[in-house]
């Protein structure tokens, strides 16, 4: 890939992303370690991997205005276009568009090429550890979701079973089980590595919130007289 192809990529990769979780520097995060990956894979194909990296949250935007729309589906299909528009060959605008449309944790199609796997791997990353927690609340905060919601007894919810939308819910049913859905050796080594600061957060926070729930009750009752 020359510069100038590259640059003409990137410049559109500005101009789609519109959102502060999903923001321009997650996809530089994610195509910077999607590179370190590479390197300890073989066969890659870096052209096909830096577009794919570059254009996999294009559709972003799209799913976020349509929450029935898949953004990775958008994706695969604006950057397909785009790709074709600009003259790139048809092989390699539909591999790029498969590693965009495979690239998503709640998907029911995993990736299959060494690219596709490597640019899952390297945005799930980026939901490991203290990144993926910050980057959590934030676009929790974006669509107005509390940190944690109360049981029906009162107690906060931890986030398991049928919880309301919550950071914790949201904890429990992505951020805890990523670690386990890798395709890379390098990929799995640096989940891990990520691991522990992701458990502490979530630890901590929630024995934080119950202390002062069950205590502040306490308090307010003892306050009150019948």
């Amino acid at each position: 890939m020359t510069t100038a192809e590259y640059k003409k990529i990137e410049a559109y990769m500005h101009d789609c992303m519109m959102e502060s979780a999903h923001d321009r520097e997650h996809v530089y995060r994610v195509l910077y370690t999607a590179l370190f990956i590479a390197e300890g894979e073989q066969t890659v194909d870096f052209d096909v991997l830096l577009a794919a990296c570059l254009l996999h949250d294009i559709g972003r935007l799209a799913q976020n205005q349509n929450p029935a729309l898949d953004h990775a589906e958008v994706g695969a299909q604006k950057a397909q276009a785009f790709l074709a528009e600009n003259g790139f060959p048809e092989t390699f605008c539909t591999r790029v568009a498969d590693c965009i449309y495979t690239h998503r944790f709640r998907s029911s199609r995993p990736p299959e090429t060494v690219e596709a796997k490597i640019l899952f791997d390297a945005d799930k990353l980026d939901a490991t550890g203290a990144m993926g927690i910050a980057r959590t609340l934030s676009y929790r905060s974006t669509v107005d979701e509390p940190l944690y919601t109360l049981c029906a007894d009162g107690t906060v919810c931890d986030g398991t079973g049928d919880a309301p939308p919550s950071f914790f819910q949201e904890y429990k049913f992505k951020l805890e089980q990523l670690y386990d859905r890798f395709y890379t050796k390098r990929g799995k080594a640096l989940a891990l590595e990520r691991r522990a600061a992701a458990v502490s957060f979530y630890e901590n926070l929630l024995s934080e919130v119950r202390a002062a729930q069950d205590g502040g009750e306490r308090r307010v009752q003892s306050h009150l007289s019948n």
